[in-house]
């Protein structure tokens, strides 16, 4: 008995020690939500659904595990946040969502003509703290969202874009400081962007396009060893290969109407697979990608020298 009631304590403190903040203001930088660190948090499930607007996380220079700041009012928008600790894990879910924006009409909209002016004004920024692993699950309705993961302790990682522009990269160049697990990315009718793909230590990558675009930049040697597994819809997935010395071998599931382009430095084995010429059969450090297309287009390209 004297267990259950020293757990139902500690859950009550860990949903009181969330705050909500607003300062006054129009237009001006507000901190709107802070999810303090308890002791007996030991890695943090992060689970975030922006529908509009533009979000930026970024590294935290505290032990919050969620600081949030924007520059709109509060009745600008509605949120639902919800958090509790299960087994040293702390679950923290944050919905974040414009008043009136939502819909398949306004997402459509959004494709054709872009950003309102108001609409293109409003942001979110984010900061992770960076002493404590993460599991990652972002969702983006229309906007735009760029992550700097540097630095970060990411243990899995799971990006879906509706509408919107998503920018990936490590900008200090600091590495994820364990090996990721999973590197999964969806994307329907956006655009994601992945840059030093090589700093995620990522073990597995998964990348799944609809209509959309996606750009993963392998051009760094690359940490662990990677398989990489993509389908291509009907949209477009552009790869850019690493440096000539790291063994890389391509397998492609294709239909009659897509459409493969490949440099010169990958050479075609067999009716599906194509190589580089530093790989070998048995080649530990290989990137082995795995690709499946329909009605889309694949392009490999070399880094830019």
């Amino acid at each position: 008995m004297s267990s259950i009631l020293t757990t139902r304590l500690l859950k009550t403190v860990w949903l009181l020690s969330c705050t909500v903040i607003v300062a006054t203001g129009f237009g001006q930088v507000k901190k709107q939500f802070s999810v303090d660190g308890q002791e007996q948090c030991k890695e943090v499930e992060l689970t975030l659904r922006a529908n509009t607007g533009n979000c930026f996380i970024r590294p935290g220079q505290n032990a919050q595990l969620l600081n949030i700041y924007s520059n709109q009012d509060t009745e600008d928008y509605a949120h639902r946040l919800q958090n509790e600790m299960v087994n040293g894990v702390c679950k923290v879910n944050l919905v974040l969502e414009q008043e009136g924006k939502v819909g398949v009409g306004h997402r459509i909209s959004y494709q054709m003509f872009g950003q309102d002016g108001d609409e293109a004004d409003k942001f979110w920024k984010i900061y992770l703290t960076e002493e404590k692993p993460y599991t990652l699950d972002l969702s983006y309705g229309m906007g735009n969202a760029d992550m700097d993961l540097s630095g970060l302790t990411i243990r899995k990682l799971k990006i879906n874009t509706g509408s919107a522009d998503v920018h990936v990269t490590y900008h200090a160049g600091v590495e994820n400081k364990v090996d990721m697990d999973t590197f999964f990315v969806k994307v329907d009718l956006g655009t994601v962007d992945v840059r030093d793909i090589n700093l995620a230590r990522s073990k597995v990558i998964m990348a799944d396009v609809g209509f959309g675009t996606i750009l993963m930049d392998f051009s760094r040697p690359m940490l662990v060893p990677s398989h990489v597994r993509g389908s291509v819809g009907a949209g477009n997935m552009l790869i850019v290969l690493p440096e000539a010395e790291t063994p890389v071998i391509v397998r492609v599931n294709e239909s009659w109407l897509c459409s493969l382009h490949f440099p010169r430095s990958l050479r075609k084995i067999s009716d599906d697979t194509w190589v580089n010429a530093a790989y070998e059969s048995n080649s530990k450090q290989a990137i082995h990608f795995d690709l499946d297309v329909s009605l889309g287009k694949i392009v490999f390209k070399e880094a830019s020298r």
